[in-house]
């Protein structure tokens, strides 16, 4: 049987950047990755099926949901996903830096980010949420105006055509619109390359059993039906929406209360030249009723296969499948096992209006579609946009406070109890913190590699900023140390213009 340190499952943006991560700390070790579709990173982390978003809490508007007791919005969840989307930048800059990927250009870009809203309410809003966010030093170059002219400025499209009614934006130049998949396929391709890794598409893993130091990975090669048996040390399962009846498979008892809600996607998509070059942002929106964090609306300006397009959306869609290539619409029903069949059933109790959303959401038509769309671009003709498919996000759900059948919006990493299985569950910002998440799964899963004086000072290298809480700098020395390393990581990214 052979054997091997880290079996990573799923090549998307955890798993290339998990794997990465590890064999720069430690060069001996052998990796292995398996995938199941015939190219790398098609599912969430493929660029049409997620926003493209770097994001770092500049224009979404559900990382500030709360006003305190004195009316002002509380910031500091957009503050904490800014620190950790710099993380991720950091490790990337270094991965340009020291030749393991290379033409930043095809997967990062600088797009500037803007909130918009509309309506006296959504006006008051916003004021209160700018007045937090640029007392903050990373938010400090944020611009916020009620001027209709000045907004046309920034975004013509949201001004075009609109009746007379208060608006107010926020504007930052320094937003960043990321192929999510590409840089992972780099990732992965560097990886594959180093002593002791590979990696293997068209490779299903069909069972997990406990061995005497870690694991029994059971993969099958789809293209010739053949099976072997690899032991590892050490699981990541980052297979999106396999994830978790990969667990399942497992049989640990870490995953027991867990289930998974899958939402579909959909986009308004938009390719005609002399629109697309007219609207050079990634524009965020309050979220409408009972829509999940990942169905806030906004209207973006993406880079995807060398072309510009404009993609507004999400639309969420029921769904049972969980994988958006391969899954079956028995994944939801096949996952309902006595151990989370009462979590699943009091989503549907317990989250009635989500439902009544969903079900409204898959069945509106395409005029129903454009008129939310008009809400951002008033003057939108049909004939202009089709509608694409956005992926699959299997949302987890797990008992919380001793209450059963709460959707848990986010990301959640499992791990096991002897630390030899670690996964991800969940979604959004989980892509753009993907470096912080894996820095936490390195640091629980391999203690003894992170107590190396040698790989802590390796690890300031990459990420200068791994170690610090960046939420509570106030020195100007703080300020400065941080926004050097925020200017070279910017540089070596390409990303000043």
């Amino acid at each position: 049987m052979d054997e091997v340190d880290v079996v990573l499952i799923g090549s998307g943006v955890m798993s290339a950047n998990l794997g990465a991560l590890l064999k720069k700390l430690d060069p001996g070790m052998s990796i292995e990755l398996y995938e199941v579709t015939k190219e790398l990173s098609q599912e969430s982390s493929n660029g049409w099926n997620n926003a493209g978003t770097g994001h770092a809490g500049i224009c979404e508007v559900a990382y500030t949901p709360d006003r305190g007791e004195d009316g002002e919005i509380k910031v500091g969840k957009a503050v904490e996903i800014f620190a950790e989307f710099e993380q991720t930048k950091q490790f990337w800059a270094h991965a340009v830096r020291t030749g393991m990927i290379d033409e930043p250009s095809a997967f990062i870009n600088q797009v500037p980010h803007i909130s918009f809203v509309y309506g006296q309410e959504q006006v008051d809003f916003l004021r209160s949420r700018y007045k937090g966010m640029s007392e903050h030093p990373f938010f400090e170059t944020m611009q916020y105006s009620e001027d209709p002219d000045q907004i046309r400025k920034w975004a013509p499209l949201l001004i075009e055509g609109r009746e007379d009614q208060p608006v107010a934006a926020t504007f930052m130049e320094a937003g960043t619109d990321v192929n999510f998949g590409e840089v992972s396929r780099k990732l992965i391709h560097w990886l594959g390359g180093q002593e002791g890794c590979s990696f293997h598409v068209e490779t299903r893993v069909t069972d997990l059993n406990r061995s005497a130091d870690g694991w029994n990975v059971t993969v099958k090669n789809i293209a010739d039906g053949t099976t072997k048996v690899k032991r590892s040390k050490f699981v990541f399962i980052g297979a999106g929406g396999g994830s978790l009846s990969l667990l399942q498979k497992a049989g640990v008892d870490e995953i027991r209360g867990y289930g998974g809600f899958p939402i579909g996607g959909q986009w308004l998509i938009c390719e005609k030249p002399e629109i697309v070059k007219k609207h050079d942002a990634k524009v965020y929106g309050l979220s409408p009723g009972a829509a999940p964090t990942m169905a806030v609306p906004h209207l973006d300006s993406r880079i995807l296969e060398g072309k510009k397009a404009l993609l507004f959306g999400p639309y969420a869609a029921w769904t049972t499948k969980f994988l958006h290539r391969g899954g079956s619409f028995f994944d939801l029903p096949g996952s309902i096992k006595f151990h989370n069949w009462l979590t699943l059933l009091k989503v549907g109790i317990s989250n009635l209006p989500l439902v009544s959303y969903l079900i409204q959401q898959g069945v509106q038509s395409m005029n129903t579609r454009l008129n939310e769309l008009r809400n951002f671009y008033p003057e939108a003709k049909a004939e202009d946009w089709k509608l694409i498919d956005a992926g699959i996000r299997v949302q987890a759900i797990k008992k919380e406070d001793g209450d059963a059948g709460i959707v848990h919006f986010g990301t959640e990493v499992v791990t096991t109890e002897d630390k030899t299985v670690s996964a991800l569950l969940g979604a959004s910002p989980g892509a753009s913190v993907c470096v912080n998440i894996v820095l936490e799964v390195v640091q629980k899963c391999f203690p003894q590699l992170c107590k190396s004086e040698r790989v802590s000072a390796k690890l300031k290298e990459m990420i200068p900023t791994y170690d610090l809480d960046l939420g509570v700098i106030s020195s100007t020395d703080e300020i400065k140390q941080f926004q050097e390393w925020h200017a070279r990581a910017e540089e070596e990214l390409g990303l000043y213009k």
